[in-house]
C-alpha cells in the first residue's frame, strides 16, 4: 500500500480555503459599508437638522422683522413706549407666528439709545425651542433657537418741489388735462385714499418719486423713477412759520394794490386790502413783505417782484377770520422771487392757516378757489404756501426750470400747462424737503 505524500511545506487540502477567503474581494463593499453607515446616517440626520433649523430660523427671522418695524411705528404714532410690547405682540399673534409658542421670556423687546440718524429704536429678541429629529437622540433639551432684528426711524433720502397735506380719503395730487409737469425731484401727499396720486387724461408727469401715505393709482401719465406708497406722514416743512405784528405794518385804511399801463405802478412793502391787476396792467414790488388783510389776489395783468413775500392774511386774530384766495387768469404774467435771508427766505407767497377748505368732502378736482390760469407765462421762484386749500395749476403756461416749491392742501396739474421744477435751490433761500423720517430695519 503506497504511503501518503506529505506537502513539503504543510497540509495543503487545509489551507487552500482560506487562502481563496483571503484572496477573495467580493465582500469588501459590505464590510466597507457596514463601517460607514453610522457616519452616514449621522450626516444625513445632521444635513436634516440643519434645514429644519434653517426654516425656523428664517421663519423667527422675519417675525422679528416685522414686530419690530410693528414696534417702531406704535411709537411714532404715539410719541411713547408704553403701548409698544403689546403692538409687538400683536404683530407676532396676528401675522407671524400663529401655532408656534416662544420660549419662556420671549419676545424680548428693548429700546436702543437713539443715534444721530436712527430714532425711535426697538429691538425685538425671539427664541423657540424646538426638538430635533437627529440631535434629540443625544441631547437633554430641545435647543434654543434666536432672531433678533431692530428697526428705526430714519431720515428720508428723496428730495420733494410738491407736499401735498391732504389727509384724509381724498385724492391729494391729481394730473388731468395736457398739463406737462416736468422735475427732478418728487412729489408726496398725505391722503390715505387708496388713490392718493393719481394721472388721466392726456397729461405727462415727471417726477423722480411719487409718494403717498395711502396707495398710488398706477399710469401711463407717471414717468416717475419709483412709486412709493404708503409711507409716513409728511410733517408741514413751513409749521413754525407765521406772520406776526412786524409783518402786517400798519393795516389801518390799507389800500388796493393795482396796477397801470406802460411800466407800471411800482409799489412797497407794507398793508394791503388787496391786489388787483386788470387786464394789459401791471404792477412791480420793491423787496419786502407785502401783507393782504382779508382780501384776495386778482391778476389779469402783470405781478412782478424781486425779493417779495405776498402774505394772505388777517389782523383779525379769530379763528374764523376771512382768508383770501389767489386767482390769476386770462394772459396774465406772475414773475417774482422770495427774499434769500430773514424770517421769511425763500417763502414767495403764504396762505394764512385759517384758510377754509371750500371742498373738504367732495372728490378733488380743477375747481378751486387759488387758480393760475390761461396763458400765464413767467413763474415764481420760492415754495407757494396754501397748507388748507387747493390750488389748481391750469392752462397754458409755460415756465422755465424754476425753484419753486409747493406746499399745499391739494394740486391739480391741468390745462395745457408746461411746468419745469428744479431742486437744487439753495441760492433762492428755499429749504429743501428731504421726507418724512421712515421706518426701517437697521440691525
Amino acid at each position: 500500500m503506497p504511503s501518503k505524500r506529505v506537502h513539503p511545506t504543510g497540509d495543503f487540502s487545509m489551507r487552500n480555503p482560506f487562502k481563496r477567503l483571503w484572496n477573495d474581494e467580493r465582500g469588501n463593499v459590505l464590510i466597507l459599508a457596514g463601517a460607514a453607515l453610522p457616519m452616514l446616517m449621522g450626516a444625513a440626520g445632521i444635513a436634516t437638522d440643519t434645514i429644519q433649523w434653517a426654516l425656523w430660523k428664517r421663519q423667527l427671522q422675519r417675525a422679528a422683522d416685522s414686530a419690530a418695524i410693528a414696534g417702531v411705528y406704535d411709537r411714532v404714532q404715539s410719541g411713547s413706549t408704553s403701548n409698544t410690547a403689546s403692538a409687538v405682540n400683536r404683530d407676532l399673534t396676528l401675522n407671524q407666528l400663529t401655532g408656534i409658542a416662544l420660549a419662556t421670556g420671549y419676545p424680548d423687546v428693548s429700546y436702543p439709545a437713539d443715534t444721530t440718524a436712527q430714532k425711535q429704536q426697538v429691538q425685538v429678541v425671539l427664541g423657540v425651542r424646538k426638538e430635533l429629529s437627529f440631535s434629540s437622540l443625544f441631547m437633554t433639551q430641545a435647543p434654543l433657537i434666536r432672531a433678533s432684528a431692530t428697526a428705526a426711524s430714519v431720515p428720508g433720502t428723496d428730495d420733494y418741489c410738491v407736499v401735498s397735506l391732504e389727509n384724509t380719503t381724498k385724492t391729494g395730487i391729481l394730473g388731468s388735462g395736457n398739463g406737462t409737469i416736468t422735475m427732478d425731484c418728487g412729489m408726496i401727499t398725505n391722503s390715505v385714499s387708496a388713490n392718493a396720486a393719481a394721472a388721466q387724461g392726456s397729461s405727462t408727469i415727471t417726477a423722480t418719486v411719487i409718494a403717498a401715505a395711502g396707495g398710488i393709482q398706477q399710469s401711463n401719465n407717471w414717468r416717475v423713477g419709483k412709486y412709493d406708497p404708503f409711507v409716513p406722514a409728511q410733517a408741514d416743512p413751513y409749521s413754525n412759520l407765521t406772520p406776526d405784528s412786524t409783518d402786517q405794518g400798519n393795516c389801518t385804511g390799507a389800500p388796493q394794490l393795482t396796477g397801470s399801463n406802460g411800466n407800471g405802478t411800482t409799489w412797497n412793502p407794507g398793508c394791503y386790502s388787496s391786489i388787483d391787476i386788470g387786464s394789459n396792467r401791471k404792477a412791480k414790488l420793491n423787496p419786502g413783505t407785502y401783507f393782504i388783510n382779508g382780501g384776495s389776489v386778482n391778476i389779469q395783468g402783470t405781478l412782478e417782484g424781486t425779493g417779495v413775500t405776498i402774505i394772505l392774511g388777517n389782523t383779525n386774530t379769530s379763528a374764523s377770520a376771512t382768508i383770501g384766495s389767489w386767482d390769476m387768469n386770462a394772459q396774465a404774467v406772475l414773475d417774482i422771487s422770495a427774499p434769500t435771508t430773514g424770517k421769511w427766505k425763500g417763502m414767495a407767497i403764504y396762505q394764512d392757516r385759517r384758510a377754509t377748505d371750500s371742498s373738504p368732502t367732495g372728490n378733488i378736482s380743477s375747481s378751486s378757489p387759488n387758480k393760475i390760469n390761461g396763458g400765464s407765462s413767467g413763474g415764481v421762484t420760492g415754495v407757494i404756501y396754501f397748507p388748507k386749500q387747493q390750488i389748481t395749476w391750469n392752462g397754458g403756461s409755460s415756465t422755465a426750470a424754476k425753484c419753486t416749491q409747493f406746499v399745499i392742501k391739494r394740486i391739480v396739474w391741468s390745462g395745457n400747462s408746461s411746468t419745469n421744477l428744479k431742486k437744487d435751490c439753495a441760492s433762492a433761500g428755499m429749504q429743501p424737503v428731504n421726507g418724512g423720517r421712515r421706518v426701517r430695519l437697521v440691525a
